[in-house]
């Protein structure tokens, strides 16, 4: 391989207004590519994306974004999306990565400039497959190729590992869970079950009032996810910018709270797996919501993608209460759940999956890279 003609561009070096455009649209263009005529892969994050790159998203007030191209001869092979959060000071974030070969010099050329600007910043680490937020997508597939991607979550190919194993970066592993709900009758007993509406009540989002409801999912996944590895605190803009994006695709039933003496001390965000109607090639987007509304009945398969407790009502049996709720709704619709990641030393969440769930589903490995 002649690595000779490698060149990295960055568009913080250019003025031109016409030439930052052709650079975002080129970027932009390349990431798309890696999902098209992919039978497993679908893009469900272009969009956000294009409002990253042309400054249109709330994100753009606090983090301070360099995208970067790297080019042999007139072929882009491979991207990245360095940001530095304001409100994650130690961590510069190598996101959005996607390249089409193994081109080690060419990886070497975009984590030298990651280096450099984490320096420049004061960050401590480099962090890898972070995107923006942990609500955004975190961790690289690390098995599972040839299984079909589900929404929201990564599928690369198997060598992306390559980059960063040969870097000096440290592997953070994760897993995924998957449950057969075809045979299930009920997950827990009538009387716990009457027990936990004793103590807890769940109520599904009140989509027409979004602004509010977003309000109230910030405030207890700020208090939730406080400790959690990669979490930095959400503002109630940037939590309205992505329920609002995805408001056509949900029902009132995918977002439930739970709440006690009418104070909501958790959430649980679930919704189908919407990949299952996208055809090859396609941004999630109308056409979406239009396959979901009369073609729903094919999606087999609901997503738990997110739940979170305030730490004063852990172990209390808040997330059995959302747990129950949800069973209730999914009941006869859907045959099989798969579970968002789980962070592999996360031994209470982890043993939650394994009670509830069959089995694994998949693995993913997010990577740091503590600088010297």
């Amino acid at each position: 391989m002649n690595n000779n003609n490698l060149k990295l561009l960055e568009k913080k070096l250019f003025r031109n207004k016409e030439y930052e455009k052709r650079f975002n649209n080129e970027f932009l263009s390349f990431y798309k590519k890696q999902y098209l005529n992919n039978p497993l892969k679908r893009d469900s994050m272009s969009g956000m994306l294009k409002g990253l790159l042309w400054g249109k998203s709330q994100l753009c007030r606090s983090v301070e974004l360099e995208p970067l191209m790297v080019t042999d001869g007139d072929r882009i092979i491979m991207i990245c999306l360095l940001a530095y959060a304001h409100r994650m000071p130690d961590y510069l974030q190598m996101g959005f990565f996607e390249a089409e070969e193994l081109n080690i010099d060419a990886f070497r050329m975009i984590s030298a400039k990651a280096e450099e600007m984490a320096r420049e910043k004061g960050a401590s680490k480099i962090s890898a497959s972070l995107n923006i937020h942990v609500n955004y997508g975190l961790g690289f597939l690390a098995s599972s190729y040839d299984k079909m991607q589900s929404f929201g979550m990564a599928h690369n190919p198997q060598f992306y590992h390559n980059f960063f194993e040969s870097s000096g970066f440290s592997a953070i592993e994760m897993v995924s869970y998957e449950k057969d709900m075809r045979y299930v009758e009920r997950l827990m007993s009538p009387d716990t079950s009457s027990k936990l509406k004793k103590r807890y009540n769940v109520r599904v989002a009140r989509l027409s009032n979004l602004k509010s409801e977003c309000a109230i999912y910030t405030d207890v996944n700020n208090s939730a996810f406080s400790q959690h590895l990669f979490y930095y605190p959400r503002d109630y803009e940037e939590d309205y910018e992505l329920f609002k994006d995805l408001k056509f695709l949900l029902r009132p039933e995918n977002l439930l709270f739970v709440e006690k003496d009418g104070r909501p001390v958790g959430f649980m965000l679930w919704y189908p797996d919407f990949n299952q109607v996208m055809s090859i090639g396609e941004t999630v987007g109308l056409k979406t919501v239009i396959k979901n509304n009369f073609l729903g009945h094919k999606i087999d398969t609901f997503k738990i993608v997110e739940m979170g407790v305030v730490p004063a009502e852990r172990n209390r049996g808040a997330i059995l209460a959302l747990f129950d709720y949800c069973f209730r709704c999914i009941k006869d619709k859907y045959d099989f759940m798969e579970s968002g990641w789980v962070l592999a030393d996360n031994f209470k969440s982890r043993n939650f999956g394994i009670k509830w769930a069959d089995c694994e589903s998949k693995k993913y490995c997010a990577y740091v890279k503590e600088l010297s």
